[in-house]
C-alpha cells in the first residue's frame, strides 16, 4: 500500500492510489510526518478509505491537506498518540481552503478560530488538546 506519510502527487498519483491498492476492512493506517499536498487528492483518498472502513492512528504530524481526513474518517475510527499533531493553515487555492473548512467539524473549527483562525502560518494542535477531540490509541 502507498504510505500516507508522503503526499500524493498529481492525478497520476491519485489514480494509482485509487486503483492499485485496496485496504482490508478495519485495517489501521498510521499517519506520521505527513506534509500534505493536493487537497483534492487527499480528499478523494480519505473519502475512499473512509468508505472502506479503515481506522487511522495519528502517530506524528498531519499537516495541511492531510487534515482533510478529519472530515472524512469518522472520529470513532481515529486515535492519537502523544506525538500526534495537526497543522492547520490556509491552502494555496481558495477552493482547497473551502474543502478543508467544510471537512472540519464545528468543534475543530472552534479550536482553530480560538487559536487565530486559518492563516498562511500553521496553527498546531497537540496533546493535550488532541485528547479533547480524539481518543488515545491503546
Amino acid at each position: 500500500m502507498m504510505p500516507l506519510s508522503r503526499p500524493l502527487t498529481g492525478l497520476v498519483g491519485l489514480l494509482f492510489a485509487s486503483t492499485c491498492c485496496t485496504v482490508a476492512h478495519a485495517e489501521t493506517i498510521d499517519v506520521s510526518d505527513n506534509h500534505g499536498g493536493s487537497v483534492a487528492a487527499y480528499n478523494a483518498r480519505w473519502t475512499e478509505l473512509a468508505r472502506q472502513g479503515v481506522n487511522v492512528r495519528i502517530v506524528g504530524p498531519c499537516r495541511s491537506a492531510c487534515t482533510v481526513l478529519l472530515g472524512r474518517i469518522p472520529r470513532s475510527r481515529i486515535c492519537v498518540t502523544p506525538e500526534a499533531s495537526f497543522g492547520f493553515h490556509l491552502a494555496h487555492r481558495a477552493d482547497a481552503t473551502t474543502t478543508l473548512r467544510r471537512a472540519y467539524a464545528a468543534d475543530i473549527t472552534s479550536w482553530i478560530n480560538a487559536h487565530g483562525g486559518l492563516t498562511q502560518d500553521f496553527i498546531w494542535m497537540r496533546a493535550p488538546d488532541t485528547y479533547r477531540y480524539f481518543k488515545k490509541c491503546s
